[in-house]
């Protein structure tokens, strides 16, 4: 890429991510991730509780981006069939036609995912790995892109169905929204949040966002990034307060989702601190602390930021 292209992409995601925050308050460096998985063609999992924004976040980044959107509100009674369509007999041409589910959009918002059955979690789990749905032994493929914001509440976990670890790795990055500081909870108050979503236009089109993945994919990146970034992962599966690290799986998505903050900032090439932006999000879910871990008092994120603080950075000289 030139600086030319650069410069033209950047501007045109610099543009949507004015307008979602403009809608969502003081929530910068979040929207900032959630956007950068997307663009690296991941999935969200937003982990909060109820009330701070997680579905508005999800209609403005839907009309932002000019995306068709559907949400389900998961509860013990949703089927997989909701999610990835049913077959059903038509009698005036005596064959059955597929009725497309709630999957068959660029953005389904799945709310409270841990509300439901194991059962729908891995039909809407696989399909998010597919990117395509069988029924009945016929193939449909799901709309490109299609992208799913799921969440989970942390608090009143009775009757709730929480992801394994194996599950949660299928998401790109784990984040949370949280509660608004008090002058952003005044601009909440002040400013009609339904008229904002009202009159949000598309600042990217699906054109767009196609352009923009192939753009993190030219992203370019030294060997010593690579090398940085499975020493990394290797060190979170030989440390004593991890049980279980993180896969290379963990080492592919956090590759993705830095080479996608890198061109957010506005390069083609890939350095440390795109790194560093995004670690916690992106291998805090895939990593199981041990009883030691556990015992220390820390996060999943303090004890990661440790083990990088002990690895070499690369220098960055050799990757302008």
């Amino acid at each position: 890429m030139d600086k030319m292209e650069i410069e033209f992409i950047t501007k045109k995601i610099d543009m949507a991510k004015s307008q979602i925050n403009d809608i969502v308050k003081g929530k910068e460096d979040v929207v900032e991730k959630i956007m950068a998985a997307i663009f690296a063609g991941g999935n969200i999992l937003l982990e909060d509780i109820p009330g701070v924004g997680k579905t508005t976040l999800a209609l403005a980044i839907s009309k932002t981006m000019g995306l068709d959107y559907k949400r389900v509100q998961f509860t013990p009674d949703v089927l997989p069939s909701d999610i990835t369509g049913f077959s059903m007999f038509n009698r005036q041409t005596n064959e059955f036609e597929y009725r497309e589910g709630a999957a068959m959009t660029n953005l389904l918002l799945a709310d409270e995912i841990n509300r439901t059955s194991p059962k729908t979690q891995s039909a809407l789990l696989e399909i998010m790995e597919e990117k395509k749905v069988t029924v009945d032994g016929v193939t449909h493929n799901l709309p490109d892109p299609f992208i799913v914001i799921a969440t989970e509440n942390p608090i009143g976990s009775s009757g709730t169905q929480m992801l394994p670890e194996s599950q949660l790795d299928r998401f790109m990055i784990l984040t949370s929204l949280g509660y608004p500081s008090h002058e952003d909870a005044i601009n909440i108050l002040r400013d009609n949040v339904h008229l904002l979503l009202d009159n949000a236009s598309p600042a990217l089109n699906i054109a767009d966002l196609l352009e923009i993945r192939d753009a993190v994919n030219s992203v370019e990146v030294h060997d010593s990034i690579f090398d940085y970034i499975v020493t990394i992962t290797e060190k979170t599966r030989t440390d004593e307060r991890v049980a279980h690290g993180a896969s290379p799986r963990g080492s592919l998505a956090l590759l993705s989702l830095s080479k996608a903050i890198a061109l957010m900032r506005g390069r083609d090439y890939l350095i440390p601190a795109d790194i560093s932006t995004v670690i916690g999000d992106c291998l805090g879910h895939r990593i199981k602390l041990s009883n030691l871990g556990k015992a220390s008092g820390l996060g999943k994120e303090a004890i990661l930021s440790d083990i990088v603080s002990k690895i070499p950075i690369p220098a960055t000289s050799g990757m302008l």
